[in-house]
């Protein structure tokens, strides 16, 4: 079972734990009261026949047949309902249905017909004695049959420690769809919730896409030689002073670049102004319009895949987001949206709410809810894998999906 829900299954020692404990009781008063009416038989002479009085034997029987009677329903009342019996409960195990829930009184007494099918046996050859008087060989007869029943009974309840599926059942247990939980060691589904307990489902959303520099505009992208900003002009060399009509007055000295040609006449002062520095334009490879190829008529969208799911009965469905599918699958708490999928299984090999089938374009996720005969997929090149209870495993188109005894192929449309 799924460690992450910490299901874990009877051990074959408390089974026979716990049974030998629900047994001690009637088996007790069993052969206390047959004990006491065959020690009341009486036999006298009549006639050349002998005549045995069993009036004891019928009334000691009969308690003791209605004592165990009344212990039994009493008992399988409360396991049907909670699941536990007196054994059970000292042995800290529960029985349950395929789903986890409790067991329901119908698969209870099929499990006890076929558990206890030797002590019915041995409690007919009893009625058989007293009814014919074979009592001489009474004890020769019902004492073989009483060993029998017994070996029968301890065989069953331990045949869970040869089931290949993780010791989970039992001979009974599969005749009956019934299961066997140690809530000591793990958790309690018949108050918790059944098989799936409490579950989540894995993020709806994809990891966001990380924004990356193209690759290809940076290995084209031609090499920018930048413009060089002009260098400072050099200090100025000392103009001497012009003699004008005024005499030599001192004129204002100007600043000359260097390397300027002038023939002797001093130029007029003009404002200075900055030239700024030219904007260089960074180069695109989408820039070069030589490159772009003209298709005829306007570009197609690219079709949308519609992802479909056909049974292996031929039914064919269209899958929503979110799907779940079993034999009568069941939302829980925030699953009310999702696509409800119920599959026919006469034999119920499939959980109630089996599948979580989620969606995602090229593909869905599915995600075993914890089943109890566990699901698989076989990828198109025929590998097969078993999906791990309550991990999302993404199924490609072409693959199929095995879930209990069923399957369906995933494909688009």
């Amino acid at each position: 079972m799924a460690v992450n829900l910490q299901l874990v299954p009877a051990a074959a020692g408390k089974r026979l734990g716990a049974a030998v404990i629900d047994w001690l009781p009637p088996l007790a008063v069993l052969v206390i009261t047959f004990a006491l009416g065959f020690a009341g038989i009486t036999r006298t002479r009549s006639g050349g026949f002998i005549i045995y009085d069993t009036g004891s034997l019928v009334l000691f029987g009969g308690i003791g047949l209605g004592l165990t009677l009344v212990y039994l329903f009493v008992v399988m009342g409360w396991e049907a309902r909670t699941g536990k019996t007196p054994g059970n409960v000292l042995m800290g195990i529960r029985s349950a249905d395929n789903d986890g829930y409790a067991p329901g009184a119908a698969p209870l007494f099929l499990r006890g017909l076929i558990t206890g099918a030797g002590i019915l046996l041995t409690l007919l050859a009893a009625i058989l004695v007293v009814v014919f008087q074979w009592f001489a060989a009474a004890f020769i007869v019902l004492g073989p049959l009483v060993l029998v029943g017994a070996a029968w009974a301890v065989v069953v309840v331990v045949s869970n420690s040869w089931d290949k599926n993780g010791r989970l059942r039992g001979w009974h247990d599969a005749a009956a769809k019934t299961l066997a939980f140690d809530v000591k060691a793990g958790r309690n589904p018949i108050t918790s919730g059944g098989i799936q307990g409490p579950y989540s489902f894995a993020p709806l959303d994809l990891p966001p896409v990380q924004q990356v520099v193209s690759p290809v505009a940076g290995a084209n992208a031609p090499k920018i030689m930048r413009a060089q900003p002009p260098a400072p002009n050099p200090a100025p060399h000392p103009v001497p002073p012009v003699p004008g009509p005024a005499g030599p007055a001192a004129a204002p000295v100007m600043a000359v670049p260097f390397g300027t040609a002038h023939s002797g006449a001093v130029p007029a002062a003009a404002p200075v102004r900055t030239v700024p520095e030219p904007r260089v334009q960074q180069w695109h490879a989408d820039d070069d319009v030589d490159r772009t190829q003209v298709r005829g008529g306007p570009a197609a969208p690219a079709p949308v895949a519609v992802l479909r799911i056909r049974l292996d009965d031929g039914r064919d469905f269209q899958l929503d987001r979110s799907v779940l599918v079993g034999r009568n699958p069941v939302g829980q708490a925030g699953e009310q949206q999702a696509q409800l999928l119920a599959v026919d299984d006469p034999g119920r090999s499939i959980s109630k709410t089996h599948l979580h089938l989620l969606t995602d374009g090229a593909g869905i996720w599915v995600t075993d809810r914890n089943s109890t005969n566990g699901s698989a997929v076989t990828t198109p090149d025929g590998h097969r894998t078993p999906l791990q209870p309550g991990v999302p495993a993404f199924v490609t188109p072409g693959s199929s999906v095995h879930f209990g005894d069923r399957t369906f192929y995933l494909g688009q449309a």
